[in-house]
C-alpha cells in the first residue's frame, strides 16, 4: 500500500482498516493480518508507558516504537504520529522530527489539528514527507479542550471542522483522521473531500476506521470510550492464563514429563 492507494480505495468505495501498533510482537500480528495500515500513535505514551495523556510522547519515544513496528511489519504502510509540540517549533524542527520518523520506518506522519501550523503542513508535503491530518478530538490539545468530549456540536464548530478538512486537503494531505464527531457531520466532511476520511468515533459513513490495538483486543480493563468495540476479551484471557500457570506451578503439575529434558 502507498499514499495513492488511499485515494483509490475511496474512489472504489473500499473501506480502509487501520490499527495502532507500538512494538514488534503487536506489529507482527497486524502484519500477518488483513489490516490495511498501521498507526504508530502517540497513544503509546498511555498504553505502553502508563502516562495519563499523549502529551508525554517524545520524538525519541516515537522513533523507537516506529522502528520496532517496522521490524514486525515490514510490508505494511505505517503512519507515525508527530508528538506534542514537535510541529509547533517551526518548520526546521518539524522536518527534522518527521525525517527521523521516516528513517525509523514510517511511510508518513500524522499531525493533529491545523490552526497555526498550516505552513508546516505545506512545507512537510513539499519536502517529500506524506502527511495525514487529524481533526475533531485532538488528544494533544486535551488541556485546551477540557476533556475527551465530542467535537462539532454547534454550528460554528461544524463550520470550522469543515474548513480544516478542506484546508488540509488543499495543503496536500493524502488523508485525514476524524475523531469523536457526530455521524452526520462526519458524513458531510467525507463528501466534501477527495481524500479519504478515516474515522474513530465518527460513525459509519466515512472511508475507514481506526482503533487502538489494546482497545479492540480487549487488553484494557479501564474505561472504554463509546466508540470502542472489543473484538476479543484479551485481558481476561491473559489473566486466566497467568492464573492457570500459577496454579499448575504451585500444585506441581507443571512442567510435565513431556516438558522436561531426560
Amino acid at each position: 500500500m502507498n499514499i495513492h492507494d488511499f485515494k483509490k480505495m475511496k474512489l472504489e468505495n473500499r473501506k480502509i482498516s487501520m490499527v495502532t501498533a507500538y512494538d514488534y510482537l503487536g506489529a507482527k500480528a497486524v502484519g500477518d493480518s488483513e489490516i490495511d495500515c498501521i498507526l504508530v500513535g502517540d497513544s503509546a505514551a498511555m498504553v505502553m508507558h502508563g502516562f495519563d495523556s499523549t502529551i508525554h510522547a517524545t520524538p525519541e519515544m516515537m522513533c523507537t516504537h516506529t522502528a520496532a513496528v517496522r521490524r514486525g511489519a515490514p510490508q505494511k504502510f505505517i503512519v507515525a504520529d508527530m508528538p506534542f509540540l514537535s510541529f509547533r517549533k517551526g518548520t526546521e524542527v518539524a522536518v527534522q522530527v518527521a525525517g527521523d520518523l521516516l528513517k525509523a520506518g514510517a511511510n508518513s506522519v500524522k499531525l493533529e489539528s491545523l490552526d497555526g501550523h498550516e505552513e508546516t503542513v505545506r512545507h512537510l508535503v513539499q519536502s517529500g514527507i506524506p502527511v495525514m491530518g487529524h481533526i475533531g478530538l485532538t488528544p494533544q490539545f486535551i488541556q485546551q479542550i477540557g476533556g475527551y468530549k465530542v467535537q462539532g456540536r454547534n454550528e460554528d464548530a461544524q463550520k470550522h471542522l469543515k474548513y480544516q478538512a478542506q484546508e488540509l486537503e488543499s495543503l496536500g494531505c493524502f488523508s485525514i483522521v476524524l475523531e469523536c464527531v457526530p455521524q452526520g457531520l462526519a458524513q458531510e466532511i467525507q463528501r466534501l473531500l477527495q481524500i479519504p476520511v478515516i474515522g474513530i468515533g465518527a460513525g459509519l459513513q466515512v472511508d475507514g476506521q481506526v482503533l487502538v490495538f489494546h482497545d479492540l483486543l480487549g487488553l484494557s480493563n479501564g474505561h472504554q470510550p463509546k466508540f470502542v468495540r472489543k473484538f476479543l476479551a484479551g485481558y481476561e484471557a491473559i489473566k486466566g492464563a497467568l492464573n492457570q500457570f500459577h496454579q499448575e506451578t504451585t500444585e506441581g503439575s507443571f512442567p510435565s514429563s513431556q516438558e522436561t529434558y531426560q
